[in-house]
């Protein structure tokens, strides 16, 4: 946790907070052989967690996007928003409903798992986090290995059925299964989400 005289580095972003909201892949320029299913599910889903993360930010609980470099080793965070954004991409329109404000956080990852070779970890402990909300694409991969990790390091878990997707409803139903069933996580819609009671409950836990 940081000090008391800890100053505020990131504008008006939580310096502290017991739940964190994280986007996974949700900057992705979908542009991939057999898209056709996932960019049919992905904008109800962009609409979701666009809702959900207004709602996390007016509750002061931070938003941090957890993106794949997708290839892209000589890019930054905000180049891939670019090229999802101006180029024409199959998945314009997501990236559109979500992308970052100056105040949120961003991690790029170069593998599945957000933690994995990431500062992930670390700026969670910054944070003071315990709980996380992991929201994003694909249920079945990115998700699923980031939820595995986090359940790893004794983190509470959320995956909001209504804000993830995968190449079927199918595969999104099973993983979340398994998140539900093996880690414990908590996959009921983000409506049912209410961010004053979810902190108080952390923080009592803590």
């Amino acid at each position: 946790m940081p000090s008391a005289d800890h100053h505020d580095l990131h504008g008006s972003a939580p310096d502290h907070s017991p739940v964190a909201l994280l986007l996974i892949d949700v900057i992705n320029d979908l542009d991939f052989p057999g898209n056709e299913a996932i960019l049919k599910l992905a904008p109800q889903m962009a609409r979701s967690i666009a809702v959900l993360k207004r709602r996390a930010k007016a509750a002061g609980v931070p938003v941090i996007y957890v993106n794949d470099n997708f290839g892209r080793w000589q890019s930054d965070f905000r180049k891939l928003v670019d090229h999802c954004l101006k180029d024409g991409v199959p998945g314009e329109a997501v990236a559109r409903l979500l992308q970052p404000e100056e105040d949120d956080y961003f991690v790029l990852k170069p593998k599945h798992s957000g933690f994995y070779s990431t500062t992930l970890d670390t700026l969670l402990r910054y944070l003071g986090t315990q709980t996380v909300i992991l929201t994003g694409i694909a249920a079945n991969i990115c998700v699923l290995f980031t939820a595995n990790d986090a359940y790893m390091r004794d983190l509470r878990l959320f995956v909001p059925e209504d804000c993830t997707v995968a190449n079927s409803s199918e595969e999104a139903r099973f993983a979340l299964e398994q998140m539900r069933t093996i880690l414990k996580a908590e996959t009921r819609p983000s409506t049912d989400l209410e961010f004053s009671r979810l902190l108080m409950e952390t923080e009592e836990a803590a």
